[in-house]
């Protein structure tokens, strides 16, 4: 039977699983006929994967909408859908505000794209597709296409755990993503299989609470690394994002055991202030967090640090910003996120009476980013000198120039031939830039 080819355009907001999501809608479509377009003009199909974690995020749907309404009036029988969390979030309320659009669905419905594709066309109907349903995704999505995985890069994402039973005050992911989910090992195996046969060598596991990852047989996010770290052509594994709470010993371990297990961890806090993560619904508290990145630390001492910080939490006194910025100076980070405090429709710190003044707010964003950015920069200059396993990724924007990744994440800049991508050398480093590394390499690392 011949497929018809036909174009889709998809654009991705926010998290590396929406990246990841997004990549998972393009193999489903690729095998009913869609190539992909890198611009919305003449798609058949457009998608928006959205992110509703920030302020205004619906708003930003709304204004593209409005944008691609003139594309569609040009293009006859082109369908526009909007997927993600904001779509979750709102629901049928994006169709009453959009006309122009033909399908809304949520996180955990993407792999029924082909049947509400269907459904579109044959009713004319616009659809909205937003329950938790019952069977698995992964599973589902396996069986439609099989998971053909084109080559798009030497590193690739792995999504293993979703949702989040941690109800943050301040967190629509429990609303948006449902409850904490993980994969079976054997489908995350088979994926990532395929991944090291379409060329990855190195691979980030993803959850909303990674770290959180508990199969129905009982494997552990750190078992379910020292399974994968066997593959075959993986030189190196990450994961993202982890909650404080679930960082168990096994999983701190295996950063000193597991030589492919990278130094870098992501390890959010959001406030230095007890009373503050009190309020956040956080469920542990300052020392509580201190005594983790000690044990990391002891286990793993070249372990490069990461967190989110949110600033103006409703209640937020100028006493619990001062604790902040004393735990940051403490734990010395490698890289961190601050971000003001947004109000999120449906959460409890939405109805917080004490909200904290923009002004006051601002002020604070911009000391506590000045500190962040200062400890990233002292991080980056201790590393002059010191030579670094770098995984080359790409070409650079230079002739003859390649970028990697060293051990700790930052991309670092080195002259190299386009052979060399997929391999790890050892590059001594002799530049710092704001946020990148560069330096020459001499030895190759096994």
């Amino acid at each position: 039977m011949t497929v018809t080819q036909k174009s889709v355009y998809v654009k991705t907001y926010g998290c590396q699983m929406n990246v990841y999501d997004s990549d998972r809608m393009r193999d489903t479509l690729r095998t009913m006929g869609y190539v992909e377009t890198p611009i919305p003009d003449n798609a058949d199909l457009v998608i928006f994967n959205t992110c509703h974690i920030r302020e205004h995020a619906a708003e930003k749907v709304y204004s593209e909408l409005g944008r691609i309404k003139k594309l569609k009036k040009a293009k006859q029988g082109m369908l526009v859908a909007v997927a993600g969390c904001v779509a979750q979030a709102e629901g049928a309320e994006i169709i009453r505000r959009a006309k122009t659009v033909d399908l809304v669905f949520g996180p955990q419905t993407y792999h029924r794209l082909p049947d509400l594709i269907a459904r579109r066309l044959e009713t004319g109907d616009a659809i909205v597709e937003t329950e938790f349903p019952a069977e698995d995704k992964f599973e589902a999505l396996e069986q439609q296409n099989g998971r053909k995985v084109l080559n798009r890069n030497v590193s690739a994402f792995l999504t293993v755990q979703e949702g989040c039973d941690k109800f943050c005050s301040f967190c629509v992911v429990p609303y948006t993503r449902g409850a904490e989910f993980s994969r079976p090992v054997s489908q995350i195996e088979k994926e990532a299989l395929q991944l090291a046969e379409a060329g990855v060598c190195e691979i980030t596991l993803l959850g909303q609470n990674v770290n959180a990852y508990r199969d129905s047989d009982g494997a552990t996010l750190a078992s379910l690394i020292a399974k994968l770290s066997q593959i075959d052509g993986f030189k190196r594994l990450r994961y993202t994002t982890s909650h404080p709470r679930d960082m168990d010993e096994a999983l701190i371990e295996a950063h000193a055991c597991n030589p492919k297990l990278m130094p870098f961890l992501h390890l959010p806090v959001q406030s230095g202030s007890d009373r503050v993560l009190k309020a956040m619904n956080r469920g542990h508290g300052i020392d509580y967090y201190f005594d983790t990145v000690a044990q990391v630390r002891k286990t793993r001492p070249d372990m490069a640090l990461s967190g989110d910080f949110i600033v103006g939490f409703p209640g937020e006194t100028d006493e619990d910003f001062e604790d902040t910025l004393k735990l940051i100076e403490t734990v010395q980070y490698a890289c961190a996120y601050s971000f003001k405090y947004s109000a999120r429709p449906g959460t409890p710190a939405a109805e917080h009476p004490d909200q904290v003044p923009d002004e006051v707010v601002s002020d604070r964003l911009v000391r506590i980013q000045g500190l962040i950015h200062a400890q990233q920069t002292a991080f980056n200059r201790a590393l002059v000198g010191k030579t670094l396993p770098v995984l080359m990724e790409k070409p650079g924007r230079d002739e003859g120039q390649l970028v990697g990744r060293s051990p700790y994440l930052q991309p670092v800049h080195v002259r190299g031939e386009k052979s060399q991508i997929g391999t790890v050398l050892g590059v001594q480093i002799d530049g710092v830039g704001t946020n990148s590394l560069s330096g020459h390499y001499g030895a190759v690392e096994a």
